[in-house]
Order: C-alpha cells, then structure tokens, then sequence
C-alpha cells in the first residue's frame, strides 16, 4: 500500500476486495441510505444565516453538543450541501463523540438561492471565509475543526493559505479529503467519464434553472445555456455572459492552490486522497509542498470522498478525524 506519509500511527486504509473500485467507493459517498436512522445531530440542528462580506448571505446548520467538546465546521463538495450523505454522515459521527457541529452551504446550494442574486462561483472565498470565522466563534472557548469534501476540501486549503494573515480563533486543525487542487487539471476529468457528467449536469442545471426562475430578469440566457451537454460546455459560456472571468483558464486559475501555498501555514493540515480518485489527479496532491504540521495522505483505493472500510461505516477518515479531534 503506497501512503505518501511516515507517520506509524496511521491505520492503513485495506478495504475489502468488492468495495475496492473507485466507482464503488465514490458512488457510496453519496447513497441515501447513509443518511438513515436515528441523527441527533440532525434533530438538534438549527439554521442559521449568516450575513458575510461583500453582502452575501450563506446558509448554515448548527447543532450544539450539551458536551461541546469541540466544534467541527463542514464545507461540502460542489453541488452538494450540508445534507449531504458524506456531511451528514462524518457530521452524525463526530456528534456521537460529543463536537458540536457547524455546516454550511456555499451561496446557490442547499436551496438558499434566494438568498443572494448573484451566481455561485467557486472563486468565491472571501464569503465563505468569513462564514466559516463566523461558525467558530460558536464554538465557545472549545477548540475548532475544519472539514471539507472536494470542492471544500479547496476551500479547507485556501483558508489554510489564508492563515499566513487571517486568523479563525481556536482553530487546531484542518482536514481536506478528496480536494481539488487544480480545477484546470481536474474539471476535464469530470465530462471524461459519462457517470460524473450526468451526475454534475443534473445537479448543476436544476440549480442554474432555479436561479434563472428567482431572477429571469438578471439571467435571461440561462435557457440557452442549458442546451450545453458537457460541464466545460456550459462553464465556458456562462462565465463571459455573467460573471468577471474572460475565460476558463482565468476562472480556474482564481481558485487554485499553488504546490507553495501551504508551506507557512500556522495550523496542522490533514490531506486525504486515494490515487484511484477519477476527479483529482495523484500528482496534483504531490506538488504541494508542506512543512511539518502537515500530513499527506494518499491511499491506492478510496475514490473520491469515499474510503469505505465496510458498507455502513465508519469511513477510515471518519475514524481517522475522530483519532485527531477526541485522541
């Protein structure tokens, strides 16, 4: 087993021989059934908005632990949301142990579309950083996680990049599974295989047709836009129509993580990814350059946002946070 890593005391992700494809691990991250049984983490959430720079408003759930051992801040994947299986899932588990928990959604996800008239943009940071500050001052003294799924585990790095200038109080750790590092490399991978792109089309396009349905006025072209029948098709031609970025690769660009941005950051960083991961390419997680509080991750098998040991769970990074966060 190849782990990028040399600490002794991680467990090695081995899992079963019929849930080792990518497809199968990458499919469970998001089957439902996860989701069942009791959730007291879910029963004791509450919504909350949070008001952020530039005027956004981003929606999020929190759920207080009576314990508060501490708080763990979920940032999900694109087109997810905080009642995403994974989200909901790792979050149930943390709850369980005594954390309080905080997830948010990104602006246009988890239904809250009307709450801003512009468009989600995944170059969007300077929001969600401020609604991520915000979340960790509910934590009330007790130490502070964060934990983000792809698109969020971006997120989870560029906050880390950020913590050269910014500070979150009491942050002690950062955990970025599956992430994106470079959109340019990863976002063609997404309309190479016909399972992703229907999955990523569907979701996408039920959100640009609800925002479309709240603001015709402001995005009357969305319609055309639809017809597009490749992720790139419609990134390509909807970022001239109604956002700053002349082109793709400028788009991609903003949002990046370059392999020497993370060398200085303050905070410990956990990076997990598997090397059969059909959306993030191995070599883009081996550019990055890290100092000693960090620690890269890379298993043969997991997929992406998957690492199932068993069918129900745990995940090996459900266990793996749980080691960092209760000892």
């Amino acid at each position: 087993m190849d782990m990028l890593v040399t600490d002794r005391d991680i467990k090695p992700f081995d899992p079963p021989f019929w849930l080792r494809p990518s497809i199968v691990q990458t499919a469970l991250a998001s089957f439902k059934f996860r989701k069942r049984g009791a959730n007291p983490m879910v029963d004791a959430a509450e919504d909350r908005i949070l008001y952020c720079e530039d005027n956004a408003r981003l929606l999020g759930s929190f759920s207080k632990h009576p314990q508060n051992k501490a708080l763990v801040i979920f940032l999900h994947g694109w087109e997810g949301s905080q009642d995403s299986t994974y989200v909901v899932a790792c979050g149930r588990h943390m709850y369980n142990q005594g954390a309080s928990v905080f997830r948010l959604n990104y602006r246009d996800h988890g239904g809250s579309h009307h709450l801003n008239e512009g468009i989600f943009y995944s170059t969007l940071f300077n929001e969600v950083f401020d609604a991520v500050k915000q979340a960790a001052e509910l934590a009330e003294g007790a130490p502070v996680y964060i934990v983000g799924f792809s698109l969020g585990g971006n997120f989870s790095l560029r906050i880390a990049r950020s913590l050269r200038d910014l500070t979150i109080k009491n942050l002690k750790h950062i955990f970025a599974i599956s992430p994106v590092v470079d959109p340019w490399g990863a976002a063609p991978l997404v309309d190479a295989n016909p399972l992703y792109k229907r999955y990523f089309l569907k979701k996408w396009t039920r959100s640009l047709r609800e925002k479309h349905r709240l603001y015709p006025h402001l995005y009357p072209r969305i319609p055309e836009l639809l017809k597009e029948k490749r992720v790139l098709g419609i990134t390509e031609k909807l970022l001239p129509m109604y956002s700053d970025y002349d082109s793709m690769e400028s788009y991609f660009n903003a949002y990046r993580v370059d392999p020497h941005d993370l060398k200085t950051c303050p905070v410990p960083i956990s990076i997990i990814t598997a090397a059969d991961d059909g959306m993030i390419p191995e070599e883009d997680i081996e550019k990055l350059e890290l100092n000693s509080n960090a620690r890269r991750i890379i298993h043969d098998h997991g997929g992406h946002n998957g690492f199932f040991q068993s069918l129900r769970g745990p995940t090996w990074y459900d266990e793996y946070i749980s080691g960092i966060i209760f000892g």
